[in-house]
């Protein structure tokens, strides 16, 4: 029996024949670059539909996806969906199960730019785990670059994401998460304070104390991935990542003992002038 997305994406079909949009099934799946057979295999509930079809089908006959995902809205996208969904571009292997994309630093300027290209997404690495929950939904991978997620993500790490839909970022944005942000210039790793409510903005936080939060309004966010796990380079010796915990700590101490010695000079100064007052 065909899952019920199938369903959904069939009665999307059976809306726009019936509104002469598409003359016929073989007409449709020829449009979808889709085997008209494979289409009448589906009608008979013997396949369900490939992700990059469906991705066709938004793209080409505004097709819902909050509908055909949820069962919520109608089924065809009106110019207020166009604004609240992201059709994201997918990879899928030769059984039509979606792989998943991985985005390097090198490619993750050209991906906030790009991210919706299908031609560009095609030249990214992809990869399949086989935990089961990565076969349900849309994810990623990306690197993770620099040191301001430290010491909860390393540079080198990677992160598997799952995509969040950008109608529930208000609700499903949770206070001290960790995101992937893809805004129109940058691929960001943070921990998140969602004030989309009050502020139409995130703030963004970064696990390393020397970087400060900073606000990211909602009209420079593109696409949100909630982080599920992480895969971190093997390292056969310690010493190179204890010293570099090391030379932290001592910048701390130096940085306060610092801090007390500008304390110990200030009141210094202030006996002094109480002492002998500089006459005006």
């Amino acid at each position: 029996m065909n899952s019920i997305v199938t369903q959904r994406f069939l009665q999307c079909f059976e809306k726009i024949r019936k509104e002469n949009r598409v003359r016929s099934g073989r007409q449709f799946a020829l449009s979808l670059d889709y085997l008209p057979q494979s289409l009448s295999s589906m009608l008979k509930d013997k396949r369900d539909v490939p992700l990059e079809t469906l991705r066709k089908a938004v793209e080409k006959y505004r097709f819902n996806p909050n509908y055909i995902f949820t069962g919520q809205g109608p089924m065809m996208l009106g110019e207020k969906e166009d604004n609240q969904f992201r059709v994201l571009s997918v990879l899928t292997d030769q059984n039509g199960e979606e792989r998943i994309v991985h985005v390097p630093v090198p490619a993750q300027a050209g991906y906030a730019n790009e991210s919706s290209e299908q031609t560009f997404i095609q030249g990214l690495p992809s990869f399949s785990l086989p935990d089961y929950k990565y076969k349900v939904g849309t994810h990623r991978s990306f690197d993770v670059a620099g040191d301001s997620m430290e010491p909860t993500l390393i540079e080198g790490d990677k992160v598997i994401c799952s995509f969040l839909e950008p109608n529930l970022w208000e609700n499903g944005i949770k206070d001290n998460h960790v995101y992937v942000f893809v805004t129109k210039s940058d691929v960001l790793v943070k921990r998140a304070i969602n004030k989309i409510k009050t502020n139409s903005a995130l703030e963004l936080h970064s696990d390393n104390s020397y970087y400060q939060p900073y606000p990211l309004p909602l009209s420079e966010l593109k696409e949100v991935w909630f982080i599920r796990s992480k895969l971190s380079p093997f390292a056969p010796c310690l010493e190179k990542r204890d010293k570099s915990k090391i030379s932290r700590v001592e910048i701390d101490e130096l940085k306060t003992a610092i801090q007390k010695q500008n304390e110990v000079i200030n009141k210094l100064y202030e006996t002094i002038n109480s002492i002998n007052p500089i006459s005006k």
